[in-house]
């Protein structure tokens, strides 16, 4: 990341979050950015052509991939505190790296972070996760009269 992160600043974007998904034919990585105002079509398009020049010259993937670079969207991944921070009061899915009281997925309200650890509460408890016991964290979409209002 360290590497994208002032190519995506220097388009006036920010660098939200990376993926990379390898199997046995096809490779991908994803690059989610965002923007003050909503990211457009065209942010996405130059933003992709300045990282994979940066990729082509700095070649850090030695296999064959695919890049692709989008918004975060309504779903959008959570990888970072700061993250966690922005979207409290938000309902979230967490997927942890090993299982915790016998689970691995957890869906709720999170509450906040506190020190290094992310405060999340489901069926009227709440779970205190570290950030590197988190696998994979998504925001839940809402989509209701208050959603439709928004957007008008």
């Amino acid at each position: 990341m360290e590497l994208l992160e002032p190519v995506v600043a220097a388009m006036g974007c920010e660098l939200w979050g990376m993926e990379f998904a390898s199997s046995t034919r096809y490779s991908t990585l994803r690059i989610y950015i965002e923007k003050e105002g909503g990211v457009l079509l065209e942010d996405c398009e130059r933003v992709s052509r300045q990282v994979s020049t940066v990729l082509d010259v700095e070649d850090p993937i030695s296999t064959e991939y695919t890049l692709e670079v989008s918004s975060p969207g309504m779903d959008r991944p959570l990888y970072t505190l700061d993250h966690f921070s922005r979207f409290s009061g938000e309902e979230v899915n967490i997927r942890l790296r090993t299982p915790y009281e016998g689970r691995r997925r957890y869906k709720g309200l999170l509450v906040g972070i506190e020190g290094e650890d992310v405060i999340v509460r489901c069926d009227d408890e709440e779970y205190l996760f570290p950030i590197d016991a988190i696998d994979k964290a998504n925001v839940v979409p809402r989509f209701g009269p208050e959603t439709q209002e928004a957007d008008l």
